[in-house]
């Protein structure tokens, strides 16, 4: 049986590595190039399918017709995609009699589209996983081949619950393969009704609004927390970004009650707008280690400049 391979990122390593674990002819694997000035966290697949002797080739243009035509010409029996970013076009799924199949990160039909895992994470959910199912033209709306949940624990940022995902993938692969190989799977119906879609996320989105209720700043703070961009906010014309955080037992004890930022007894501290309170525990800015004594120095001038302004 011979698979041509779409995928990406640490999923589509480990499933790369299912197939040919299972025995499957690989072909073809298709990748992606690294996007300019993207932090490279993740594993290669480019590497996997060179340290697997398997030939791969850059399809950030999945309408090529010169991916097409490498497409056919591997003579794919099944197609896989394993959080690739694009998606494929119906001539190159038609390219496989035995069907096309998608590994999406989450429980569809919730958090269909782009960046399910940081998405979960942000609404607060108390579990995600990976997803198993058919492709068809629309966006991880095939039927359903298998699911494994995972549970996100309160404090789990994206990365750790990114890492769980990509072992249930793991898992599921594996399960279904031979079911998918003998032409015996049992589909599931993918209720779209019952769940969700979500764009992209971009940098700007992890912009910490003060206001909020500490508990939904906590949730941003742990979906977009490094490696991905950050939650952050500005002071005195700098961009800091929260590295690392915990809820706060007690508000913080001395100074203004208005939101934001502030440095109490030696430890910086996030006062939101329910009166809750956020610990920080690593400050970043320019990608490096913000102490609590030069944020308590910019929060001095944020404070001089607002004064001068008036």
């Amino acid at each position: 049986m011979r698979a041509v391979v779409f995928a990406y990122s640490n999923v589509g390593d480990r499933c790369l590595r299912v197939l040919r674990a299972r025995g499957l002819e690989v072909p073809l694997v298709v990748t992606h190039r690294d996007a300019a000035g993207e932090a490279i966290w993740f594993r290669r697949v480019a590497d996997t399918a060179r340290e697997l002797g398997l030939p791969v080739v850059y399809g950030d243009d999945p309408s090529d017709p010169g991916l097409r035509s490498a497409v056919e010409a591997a003579r794919p029996d099944l197609i896989f995609s394993f959080y690739f970013r694009s998606l494929l076009p119906a001539p190159i799924l038609a390219a496989a009699p035995r069907g096309a199949f998608n590994m999406h990160g989450s429980l569809l039909p919730r958090y269909r589209g782009r960046a399910p895992v940081n998405w979960a994470v942000l609404h607060d959910e108390r579990e995600t996983g990976a997803t198993l199912h058919e492709m068809v033209a629309r966006a991880d709306a095939g039927r359903i081949v298998d699911q494994q949940a995972v549970p996100i624990l309160p404090d789990d940022t994206a990365r750790e619950v990114f890492d769980k995902v990509t072992v249930a993938a793991e898992q599921v692969l594996w399960r279904s393969l031979p079911a998918i190989l003998a032409g015996q799977v049992a589909y599931r119906a993918n209720e779209l009704a019952q769940g969700s879609y979500f764009g992209a996320r971009r940098p700007e989105d992890g912009r910490i609004d003060w206001s909020r209720p500490a508990r939904e700043v906590y949730a941003l703070i742990r979906a977009v927390a490094p490696p991905f961009p950050g939650a952050f906010t500005e002071i005195a014309g700098r961009r800091v970004v929260i590295g690392s955080a915990r809820m706060a037992r007690a508000a913080a004890s001395t100074g203004p009650a208005s939101p934001g930022l502030r440095v109490d007894d030696g430890r910086v501290v996030a006062l939101c707008g329910d009166g809750g309170a956020i610990e920080v525990r690593e400050l970043l800015a320019d990608g490096a280690p913000l102490p609590a004594h030069a944020l308590r120095a910019l929060l001095d001038s944020d404070q001089r400049q607002q004064g001068n302004s008036r």
